[in-house]
């Protein structure tokens, strides 16, 4: 069984906290000088997220950890923080117990992978940084997918007053292709399409720059610990490559 009442060890809420060791907060604890809610703790006391700890009568407030999650997803989700206007919204649907956001958008009619995080600082870098980072699609259409299509895809299309960017677009079955865009416009991809006598009939994200499609719809996951670093690590690289382009 878990611990009753839930909450973290005084010493690790003030490390993660930024405050200092461990070591040091089990001193500090011991002299007397740490309070939770005006009392002064036993070692090892539990922090609770509505306690109100303070170090020599500092509030000391805890960091909110970082979250990065990869999720599937469904038809019918729409990618939006507002939870009062859009009731079938992205948030409600996930019920993270902290604030998260969305990387980026997918059309409520598309389902697959999309990225939430309450890490600013890493949605800026790949939202702003036009830095070639390949999403992938997987793509069912109405109609026999042809050679000439495929071409035309790969080549660039004239929508929304500019030129698609040139493009991976591979047959995978008589009605279906893979696409790999590195530019985001607006339902590019089924613009695309329809501008060729189209109509998408499934759409779904499967890989976001190094971050795969594997959870089942509905689901998500956090992203691991080496695929964060490789991310970073992409980042950095493209944004330096872009910069000495300018």
């Amino acid at each position: 069984m878990s611990d009753i009442p839930q909450g973290k060890r005084i010493n690790k809420f003030l490390s993660e906290a930024g405050f200092c060791s461990r070591r040091k907060a089990d001193e500090l604890i011991a002299a007397g000088v740490v309070t939770i809610n005006g009392r002064v703790p036993e070692m090892g006391t539990k922090v609770l997220p509505e306690d109100q700890v303070a170090v020599n009568g500092k509030i000391i407030v805890a960091k909110e950890k970082p979250v990065y999650l990869a999720f599937h997803k469904p038809v019918g989700i729409v990618c939006t923080t507002d939870t009062r206007v859009e009731k079938n919204n992205v948030i409600d649907y996930i019920n993270y117990p902290t604030r998260i956001f969305p990387i980026g958008r997918l059309d409520k009619p598309s389902e697959g992978l999309l990225l939430l995080t309450n890490d600013g600082d890493i949605v800026n870098k790949i939202l702003r940084s036009n830095n070639n980072h390949g999403k992938e699609y997987q793509v069912k259409v109405n109609r026999p997918v042809t050679q000439q299509f495929i071409k035309r895809m790969a080549n660039g299309i004239p929508i929304l007053g500019t030129v698609t960017k040139k493009c991976h677009v591979k047959k995978t079955g008589s009605h279906d292709f893979e696409i790999v865009l590195t530019q985001g416009l607006n339902r590019q991809i089924r613009r695309m399409c329809e501008y060729l006598g189209y109509q998408v009939v499934q759409l779904k994200r499967t890989r976001i720059i190094n971050i795969p499609l594997d959870v089942p719809v509905g689901k998500y996951r956090e992203l691991t610990r080496q695929e964060l670093t490789d991310l970073q690590t992409i980042l950095k690289s493209s944004k330096k490559t872009h910069s000495r382009n300018k």
